[in-house]
């Protein structure tokens, strides 16, 4: 059994890139809770993986700006999960973990969904909402999200 694992497992680690969407964006938006809002700015960048003909996985690395008035920065790790439609359209879930940059700030789970349009060539838009669970001395909040990105 091991003759025949092995070789595969080798042959689809080459065979991978092959199917690798890398993708480096910049965004924008809202963050906050209760009716309020703050302005965030970032950038992104992940790697999608083709698991089925029209699904994908993939990870992302982000740094968000949150004008909040000590402007911090949050970065964050997440896991997508979705379905690249013919049209060049991408629907997908994520969820991950977002740390924040201060001494009073907390580490906290987010998780949302969002959709991403293909426009010219490599070049496509975003939109995207999450939501940030609330820890033990934070609230629940949300951001919403526009970006453009390219693909390689």
């Amino acid at each position: 059994m091991h003759k025949f694992i092995l070789p595969l497992l080798a042959s689809l680690a080459l065979a991978a890139p092959a199917y690798a969407d890398t993708r480096v964006e910049a965004r924008g938006g809202v963050f906050g809770a209760d009716g309020t809002g703050e302005p965030i700015v970032g950038a992104a960048a992940g790697i999608d993986f083709a698991v089925a003909p029209v699904v994908f996985a993939g990870v992302e690395v982000s740094a968000d700006r949150v004008d909040d008035g000590g402007a911090l920065t949050m970065v964050g790790l997440s896991g997508r999960f979705g379905a690249a439609l013919p049209s060049g359209t991408r629907v997908f879930v994520t969820g991950g973990y977002s740390t924040k940059f201060c001494n009073t700030c907390q580490d906290r789970w987010h998780a949302g969904g969002g959709v991403q349009q293909s426009v010219a060539g490599p070049v496509y838009i975003k939109a995207e909402y999450r939501h940030y669970f609330p820890g033990s001395l934070t609230v629940a909040t949300d951001a919403v999200f526009a970006g453009v990105g390219v693909s390689f």
